[in-house]
């Protein structure tokens, strides 16, 4: 098992929200041109207020991608009847490109835990089809991933990524 996925499994994205899967794309994610997403780690709500960057490697400009990011813990982690709550989607992806040259079907929704420590997921999928028409969930709460991957023959994931977060703690007033 490499790294990568071993620390999506210890952090249950890798069950939870996908199946196994073997990386086989470089995926990566940074907020504020500095603040870099790795597996695991927390980052501040403050950092993660605007859109990230989004860079894919991939094996061309020929292949396409769809982005997904989820919040598998909605609306906390001890009862996540929301589960999985989508924070964006992004179709139509050119391999070594970043996301901003996609389609936005699910616009960016600003991460704000509200209760515990929340995970954020970053799931990428290649578009078996090429170009194609990815049907946008009518809804951002309930979304499953494997399903939308099922309903729209994306396969397996071939990156993910994930960071922590959880509610910033008000200022201590005298």
């Amino acid at each position: 098992m490499s790294r990568i996925t071993e620390t999506l499994t210890v952090g249950r994205v890798v069950g939870e929200v996908v199946d196994s899967f073997i990386p086989s794309v470089k995926l990566e994610v940074t907020y504020n041109s500095n603040t870099q997403v790795y597996n695991g780690h927390e980052l501040m709500p403050s950092a993660i207020t605007a859109k990230p960057r989004v860079e894919i490697g991939g094996d061309s400009m020929r292949s396409t991608y769809t982005l997904i990011m989820t919040d598998p813990d909605a609306p906390s982690p001890s009862d996540p009847h929301l589960r999985e709550h989508l924070h964006w989607l992004v179709t139509n992806i050119p391999g070594t490109t970043d996301a901003s040259f996609g389609k936005e079907l699910i616009g960016y929704e600003i991460p704000k835990p509200v209760i515990g420590i929340h995970r954020f997921v970053f799931i990428l999928f290649k578009q078996m089809k090429g170009r194609q028409t990815v049907k946008a969930p009518a809804s951002r709460d309930h979304f499953n991933t494997r399903r939308f991957s099922e309903e729209n023959d994306l396969g397996l994931p071939v990156a993910a990524v994930y960071f922590n977060a959880q509610r910033a703690t008000a200022p201590r007033r005298r």
